[in-house]
């Protein structure tokens, strides 16, 4: 294995991996320059089983959109309706997006995952009866909801500040925040694709905010369309240096650019093997957020199960009622069940085990014997 760390030009990365130091700039640039994807995934997968062995972490979640309706623009958005008149625009009523609760009564759902269109046309009392309704309905379910794009627009929208905003939030039952909306943060890229939503520095304020509140949540990177490689790694990093701040990031979560029905549908989608490398490139990055999720909607689920080999220990979960990325062209399943989940977890040589939000096991896989934690991946 030195034998083909050292032709890849890698023994210095491998020699900052193996004593716990922090990789550069110029290292994440290297990691996706090199033409050895398998030893790049190699490397992740080592990281990957130092921290959680052969462990692989889902939830038993919801995930609701109650309105499409949008003011911004995103170039790459196959879901938002910009007029509520609109063809395929929607706004649920309240009852309606308790009613999806209420349909699960039977379900051990852990945590109800909500994220939104810009909608100008809503009270922000809206937002906070949703949350209350869904308390009532099942007190014990955690709430993960409202990006930090979302919380910026209600500042805005309603003439209230990003913290009363979260605290009122907070007050109605929000318990931790998703990390949509993130995008990529570079500049150049940001003002091509989605240039009238909350930018970057306020995304980040937001979330530091949200850390300093208790909150707990997680940051995504869109990835596969215009950014560069360099604009990649400065999102890593970015998000890395907030973390040192705040140590609030749970998840970073890649997710791949999917091009039908929107404005940038002539680009094509991300591969797989770009897929693996950026999961791997994400792991060796942030060596300071605990999990790298592999978001199967986005990545299809043959490339999640491979991603689990390449720095990948999450899978999020079982997704019910995802709308964002089947409107623009997935073709995985509405959801999973959790044995389904676990199912592919072990066909993938993996462990399943059932978290909650926080990261607290629920359940320890199955009572099936598990799967016994490897080495890594052999290169030959």
């Amino acid at each position: 294995m030195q034998t083909r760390i050292a032709a890849a030009g890698l023994e210095d990365i491998d020699t900052k991996l193996r004593a716990r130091q922090r990789l550069s700039f110029d290292d994440g640039v290297r990691l996706f320059a090199c033409p050895d994807l398998l030893l790049v995934g190699w490397l992740a997968n080592r990281e990957r089983e130092r921290r959680h062995g052969a462990r692989t972490f889902y939830n038993f979640n919801l995930r609701l959109e109650p309105t499409n309706v949008c003011e911004a623009n995103c170039l790459f958005c196959s879901f938002a309706r910009q007029k509520a008149t609109a063809p395929a625009a929607y706004t649920m009523t309240l009852e309606q997006a308790w009613d999806k609760l209420r349909a699960r009564a039977s379900q051990a759902i852990t945590e109800l995952h909500v994220v939104n269109g810009l909608n100008p046309h809503l009270p922000f009392s809206y937002y906070t009866e949703l949350l209350q309704g869904f308390k009532r309905i099942r007190p014990g379910i955690h709430l993960k909801c409202f990006t930090a794009v979302e919380i910026a627009y209600f500042a805005d929208l309603y003439g209230m500040t990003d913290e009363q905003v979260l605290r009122e939030l907070v007050d109605a039952g929000l318990n931790s925040m998703p990390g949509g909306g993130a995008e990529i943060f570079a500049d150049r890229v940001r003002r091509k694709i989605c240039a009238d939503k909350c930018g970057a520095n306020r995304y980040l304020a937001i979330h530091r905010l949200a850390h300093r509140m208790g909150l707990r949540t997680n940051v995504t990177m869109l990835y596969g369309h215009i950014e560069t490689v360099e604009e990649r790694v400065d999102h890593m990093l970015r998000a890395r240096a907030l973390q040192d701040d705040t140590g609030g990031f749970q998840a970073f979560i890649p997710l791949a650019f999917h091009p039908d029905n929107n404005a940038m549908r002539k680009l094509p989608a991300p591969t797989a093997a770009e897929t693996l490398r950026v999961h791997a490139v994400a792991r060796l990055m942030l060596d300071n957020i605990d999990h790298i999720k592999g978001f199967w909607v986005a990545t299809g689920v043959e490339v999640a199960q491979q991603a689990l080999w390449f720095g990948v220990d999450d899978l999020d979960g079982t997704v019910q009622e995802e709308k964002i990325y089947h409107m623009a062209g997935s073709v995985v399943p509405d959801g999973m069940s959790t044995s389904q989940l676990r199912a592919l977890v072990r066909a993938a040589g993996r462990e399943p085990y059932e978290r909650d939000t926080l990261y607290n096991i629920v359940t320890p896989a199955s009572h099936d014997a598990p799967v016994a934690a490897t080495a890594g991946v052999a290169l030959g």
